[in-house]
């Protein structure tokens, strides 16, 4: 599995020859890739899901599909989009490659209401992607993780409690545009990666346009 992060949230995975985009946002330049089978989004915050960003790769790949839940649908086809809705624990298969949807909820942010509805995917059956939760775990669990760790909604060590909740072989960072370079790519991967490496889980620093083979 090749995964490509555009920054924040944005990934481009690669497996079995299929090529999957997750949450085009604001925090992110729009992805270069081509050939996309298809986009998938957690949640209808603009920092996941870019409208003017999805038209743009759908410009260039106009048989993606999109595939998220009925509150971005709604979002999506007011814009003009098409989209495919999944349900909490339902499967979608693209082109052999399996997407599984789970979760309903947003963190909060304040109080006790999700701002919005979300939705973690797990890829092929070895990459999770949770979007802004850090509640929801695959039942059997998931390789790789892509751990958010930043946000309004989460401490550090809500992040690092969860993956040892989700027992990943590896895990890399997203949900950290916010950060400066120095702390995003010093004391947060000190704090976090120094943490799971001792749960023996693999820490792999991920930054903003790089690609590596998971």
């Amino acid at each position: 599995m090749k995964i490509t992060k555009y920054a924040h949230s944005c990934l481009l995975i690669e497996v079995n020859g299929v090529r999957i985009i997750t949450d085009p946002g604001m925090w992110n330049k729009t992805p270069d890739a081509d050939a996309i089978d298809a986009i998938l989004i957690t949640h209808e915050h603009q920092d996941h899901c870019d409208i003017g960003q999805l038209k743009e790769l759908l410009a260039r790949s106009p048989a993606t599909r999109i595939i998220t839940h009925e509150a971005v649908g709604k979002k999506l086809t007011e814009a003009g989009l098409t989209s495919e809705l999944i349900e909490s624990d339902a499967t979608i298969d693209v082109k052999g490659v399996s997407i599984k949807s789970f979760g309903t909820a947003h963190a909060c942010i304040y109080g006790d209401v999700s701002p919005c509805r979300n939705s973690g995917y797990l890829i092929n059956g070895e990459l999770f992607a949770p979007g802004d939760a850090l509640r929801d775990v695959p039942p059997d669990g998931a390789r790789v993780l892509a751990l958010p760790t930043g946000g309004p909604w989460m401490r550090i060590s809500e992040a690092i409690d969860y993956a040892k909740s989700v027992k990943p072989a590896i895990v890399f960072p997203i949900h950290d545009a916010m950060y400066v370079e120095e702390y995003r790519g010093g004391l947060v991967t000190r704090i976090v990666g120094g943490n799971l490496e001792s749960a023996d889980i693999k820490y792999i620093d991920l930054a903003a346009w790089e690609t590596k083979e998971f």
